[in-house]
């Protein structure tokens, strides 16, 4: 008999009986809904945690510290610090596809009567068009800028306050009179010696005001909906124009966050205040950062919570698709039932079958095609359904995004949906092995003689 005739069969013989069909294809339905659901759940928790975590920082990138980073280092030695040396040492680890270096340090801002401290961030023109910050207006620092440029994120702005009274954005709710692309900005880089000027009542240790530099702004970050930005409170700047810059301020005195010898005086090089790694794999992240550990640096990145997440999650995953499994497993007994309930009705069909000289692997495809048309009937009535739940759960969690930060909670990927169909074909069809292999077994004179 061919394999055609035999699917013809089995649809026929499916549909002669289409109230029991329809009810197990039904569990069929559950059992597949359940399944992917409880799966799609996991999935786009863990997808939405994923998410969260690219918002703070790359998932491929680590960041490193000099050994004395948060009283690492315990020794009275020289801490280790971050140079060019580093940099180059790290770059030719394997893994690594670039090293980025940053100098932090803090200065004051004066427009008129209002002043801000700025959080200013001097990195390489690649690392800051890495960053993904929107530019509002103007530019990102360029290579061809001759000079050093500020580019000002989105909410420096609320830090400026009025220098007589104290009063700024946080206390008036209004942001000041300020144009930092059009207006000019001056910078007091010494801010020790600044507020050391400002100390009238000693009349003895008078101290000359700093000088006061005025930095052209090339770029404002454009502001969010929500008002905050990852980099939103940050001066940005080109590490290769701030250097030399800095160089030529201070001349021989410390830079303010540069460590100084036992005597007090500046080194002639400056250092880093932390580098960023970028890894080309995610998968390699913890054992270059396991690397520089050993080599006496502090380095960080989200691998670890990443790590320890996705075992959670793993694990998370496991139980909700259990719990649906269990429906399916009920559903894969329905079609038992009914597999077994059709060869006791069709006995005199089968002995016909036998005596006619059928192929007892005919006999045995036969309701072994049954079961599986039920199986896959089911999955794709039950995939259609579970889009339509994740649907719906999706929509309430948008609605509901403000409060809990998830948008979308239910995610079913491609490889979800055809394994579960699969898995609902490969259910059905070992369901009704057992009750198949009864009808092979079946005598045919007994059959004939039943009916």
């Amino acid at each position: 008999m061919k394999f055609l005739d035999l699917l013809r069969m089995s649809s026929s013989n499916l549909w002669k009986r289409k109230v029991r069909t329809i009810l197990t294809v039904l569990g069929v339905v559950i059992g597949v809904a359940s399944i992917v659901v409880m799966i799609s759940l996991g999935l786009g928790l863990s997808r939405s945690m994923m998410a969260e975590y690219e918002s703070y920082g790359s998932l491929t990138q680590i960041t490193v510290y000099d050994s004395s980073y948060y009283g690492g280092n315990t020794s009275e030695e020289e801490p280790l610090r971050l140079d060019d040396a580093l940099i180059e040492t790290i770059k030719g680890m394997d893994h690594v596809k670039n090293v980025y270096p940053v100098l932090q340090m803090s200065a004051l801002a004066k427009y008129g009567g209002y002043m801000c401290y700025l959080q200013i961030q001097g990195m390489p023109i690649e690392a800051i068009e890495s960053l993904g910050m929107t530019v509002g207006e103007g530019a990102l620092p360029s290579r061809q800028d001759e000079e050093l440029k500020f580019f000002y994120g989105s909410q420096v702005i609320q830090d400026f306050y009025n220098e007589k009274t104290g009063s700024g954005y946080w206390e008036t709710n209004e942001l000041p009179d300020i144009d930092l692309m059009k207006d000019p900005i001056f910078v007091i880089f010494d801010t020790d010696a600044y507020w050391q000027s400002q100390n009238t009542g000693d009349v003895e240790n008078v101290v000359a005001p700093p000088k006061k530099y005025l930095i052209n702004t090339c770029g404002v970050e454009q502001a969010s909906e929500d008002g905050w930005t990852q980099y939103g409170w940050y001066t940005v700047c080109d590490i290769e124009k701030l250097m030399p810059e800095l160089k030529k301020i201070f001349k021989n005195k410390v830079i303010p966050g540069q460590p100084s010898t036992k005597t007090g005086k500046p080194y002639k090089e400056i250092f880093y205040n932390s580098l960023t790694v970028d890894v080309d794999e995610m998968e390699n992240v913890t054992a270059i950062q396991t690397a520089l550990n050993d080599m006496g640096y502090q380095a960080n990145s989200n691998a670890e919570w990443i790590e320890s997440s996705q075992k959670s999650m793993g694990y998370v995953q496991a139980v909700l698709g259990g719990i649906g499994a269990v429906s399916l497993f009920v559903a894969a007994i329905g079609i038992t039932n009914t597999m077994m309930m059709s060869i006791y009705e069709r006995t005199k069909e089968i002995g016909v079958m036998k005596v006619l000289g059928c192929d007892l692997r005919n006999i045995r495809t036969l309701f072994l095609l049954e079961a599986g048309f039920i199986g896959f009937i089911g999955g794709i009535i039950g995939l259609i359904l579970s889009y339509s739940i994740s649907g719906v759960i999706n929509k309430i969690a948008s609605g509901a995004a403000e409060y809990t930060n998830l948008s979308s909670i239910s995610y079913i990927p491609i490889w979800l949906a055809l394994v579960s169909l699969g898995f609902a074909v490969l259910v059905g069809m070992i369901a009704g092995f057992f009750p198949a292999l009864r009808a092979m077994k079946l005598s045919p004179l007994a059959a004939i003689h039943n009916e």
